[in-house]
């Protein structure tokens, strides 16, 4: 499970005298035999220690060895019920149970002691709440470039107070998922075969929930906190426990560190090496780790990151100081509590929505996806115009297949005509009003021109990653700029980024921002998943690309080695702050590329605008789907003045 290399003397005697220990319940104090190589090594890296205001000792000992990594298959199978069984660990404040349970299994009508907390992980089960059963299900999907049915899936957890009535029943697949308890469920321990001590005290309750008791919950709504640069968590805190479900790039490295809160953790996904005292440990998926109180330590995640659970007794005040900063960032756009609402379904796959006076336009084009081909159809494609309470009507149905749209500003839209290789204007009722383009400045084709933005100068930035099934013109994928004097210029060659996609200009449109889409070993770049900025020059060519701001991944993308985030199409607000639709959801970065949020919708956002009476609602073409939400900021106007 894990590989052992050792820096020390002291680490191969700290070795064998854990492995004699290993699982042992009781015994003498075993801080001195770690003690004076933390003391040493505090002092060697100059570590800053922080102190607890309030004592958090309950005198319950871990069941794990003090900083020794554990696979959590070496754990005893514990046995809760017919059916139920459970791999379970602990620390003097919170218990951890990886349940498994066996198709329509039970676990009977019960009186929480504790508080609890459940994530699932796979399967399904009808949880108790509040007197009736409730589906708690967790259905992630596998990852594709464009999933078959844009459904981002679901990972439902709950939050259950002390004294709260708890009963569990699996779903005809069984279920598995993971329980936290604080403080520690003693009945629990006496099924793992260990001993209650007498004089167990109270666990410390320093914090508050942040999520509310009895209702099922989903695990894509939790917004991520900045740990450190490269590790994003989600947070759930109770009142004793805290629960930092924590993904970390590859690559990074935590300096050595200690804190007064014990920690749990276990890896779900990929390796890191944690540094613990004067030693290295590889822990990879189902190793365990305690970390008591001080104990000094770091790590180097594995190429292939790495998706870990935390647990912390008693909850880290400056991790719930990170995570508020977090959401008070994000409730300066979007509310507390706002949710996506669903328009109207039952399309293609949507794209390219535009609003103009008082209407939503979009795309919804026809790919022959259950085929597996995403060959296009200008038969079934269609142009909407929807109203805001979600009715709508056709416009081109049948005559083009669109992509990205815009408005003008005279009153008709930009529209890229995907299927039909141009650049052309429309009228309101779909009339070609011109076409501003069919080739480049030296004659050659446009493949599939896709995505846009329209500039002060009247000029276009368009994408064309040529995301069609005829023939290509040209030897690969690219930015261009149609000049407002009719020529095309290709402005981002082919082989700079994966699959340019999404456009965007600041609001003083000086700088250009362009999304990769895709990212595998056929459409390598160095940009990989980020958002990239490029300055934009006077005659509409761009220079000084960079990296802008770095986009969220399903963990499942590393599992595949992959850093597609499907980006697609992005909106901007008028303070500058960018909104990329992705797989996970609509991500969202403050001018200075710094993440501020996700809107989570059930059905994963291929692109995005600002419209509605005020220009402050947001509307996200999903797939089938399209979803509004009303923000506090309002959208930045294009074409820009």
């Amino acid at each position: 499970m894990n590989s052992f290399r050792s820096k020390s003397l002291y680490g191969m005697v700290f070795t064998l005298i854990a492995a004699v220990a290993f699982l042992s319940f009781a015994g003498c104090d075993k801080g001195p035999e770690w003690k004076a190589v933390n003391d040493q090594l505090v002092k060697e890296y100059n570590v800053t220690e922080r102190e607890l205001d309030t004592d958090p000792e309950t005198n319950i000992l871990s069941n794990l060895e003090d900083g020794i990594v554990t696979g959590r298959d070496a754990l005893p199978e514990v046995q809760i019920a017919e059916g139920v069984t459970g791999k379970m660990y602990w620390g003097r404040g919170n218990l951890i149970n990886f349940m498994t349970m066996a198709p329509n299994s039970e676990i009977s009508k019960e009186i929480l002691s504790s508080e609890r907390v459940m994530i699932m992980l796979k399967g399904s089960v009808e949880q108790l709440v509040n007197g009736s059963f409730e589906k708690m299900v967790s259905t992630e999907i596998a990852p594709a470039f464009y999933y078959a049915t844009g459904d981002i899936g679901y990972q439902n957890f709950i939050y259950l107070a002390e004294g709260t009535e708890n009963a569990v029943k699996a779903g005809p697949e069984g279920a598995t998922f993971v329980e936290f308890y604080a403080p520690v469920r003693t009945d629990y321990i006496e099924k793992a075969g260990a001993t209650v001590p007498g004089n167990v005290k109270a666990a410390v309750a320093n914090s508050t929930p942040n999520f509310p008791a009895n209702q099922v919950l989903d695990l894509n709504d939790v917004q991520y906190t900045m740990l450190v640069p490269g590790a994003w968590a989600k947070i759930i805190n109770g009142k004793s426990v805290q629960i930092s479900n924590l993904f970390m790039a590859p690559g990074i490295e935590f300096d050595y560190h200690n804190h007064p809160e014990e920690q749990l953790m276990t890896v779900l996904r990929g390796s890191i090496t944690e540094y613990i005292l004067d030693r290295k440990d590889v822990m990879e998926a189902g190793g365990t780790l305690y970390l008591p109180e001080q104990m000094i330590h770091g790590g180097l995640l594995s190429p292939v990151a790495a998706h870990v659970i935390d647990v912390f007794y008693p909850p880290r005040a400056d991790y719930s100081a990170k995570m508020e900063a977090r959401r008070s960032a994000l409730a300066k756009i979007v509310s507390p509590g706002e949710k996506p609402k669903l328009l109207a379904e039952g399309f293609n796959f949507t794209e390219g929505p535009a609003w103009m006076d008082g209407v939503l336009y979009f795309s919804s084009m026809f790919f022959d996806i259950p085929a597996g081909t995403w060959q296009t159809d200008v038969k079934k494609s269609d142009l909407i115009a929807m109203n805001p309470d979600g009715s709508w009507k056709d416009v081109l149905k049948g005559k083009m297949q669109t992509n990205g749209l815009m408005a003008k500003g005279n009153g008709n839209l930009v529209a890229m005509d995907m299927a039909g290789h141009r650049v052309i204007e429309l009228a309101p009722n779909g009339r070609i009003v011109k076409v501003l383009a069919t080739k480049l400045a030296d004659g050659t084709r446009l493949d599939g021109p896709n995505d846009l933005v329209i500039d002060a100068k009247g000029g276009i930035f368009f994408s064309d990653p040529q995301f069609i099934f005829d023939t290509p013109a040209r030897p690969g994928k690219t930015v261009n700029y149609l000049k407002p004097n009719g020529d095309v210029i290709e402005i981002i060659p082919p082989g700079e980024l994966g699959m340019g996609n999404g456009v965007l200009l600041s609001p003083n449109g000086k700088t250009l921002y362009v999304n990769n889409t895709y990212h595998d070993a056929n459409r390598m770049s160095d940009v990989e998943n980020w958002l990239v900025a490029y300055d934009v020059n006077d005659d509409g060519t761009v220079s000084n690309k960079r990296k802008f701001a770095e986009l969220f991944l399903p963990p499942s993308e590393y599992d595949r080695g992959t850093r597609s985030t499907c980006a697609d199409g992005m909106t901007i607000d008028a303070q500058g702050n960018i909104y990329v639709a992705t797989n996970i959801g609509l991500q969202i970065f403050d001018p200075n590329g710094e993440f501020i949020g996700n809107i989570h919708t059930p059905t994963f956002p291929v692109s995005v605008c600002f419209g509605g009476d005020n220009f402050d609602t947001l509307y996200m073409t999903c797939w089938d789907k399209i979803y509004s939400i009303k923000t506090n900021v309002k959208g930045l106007v294009y074409p820009l003045k």
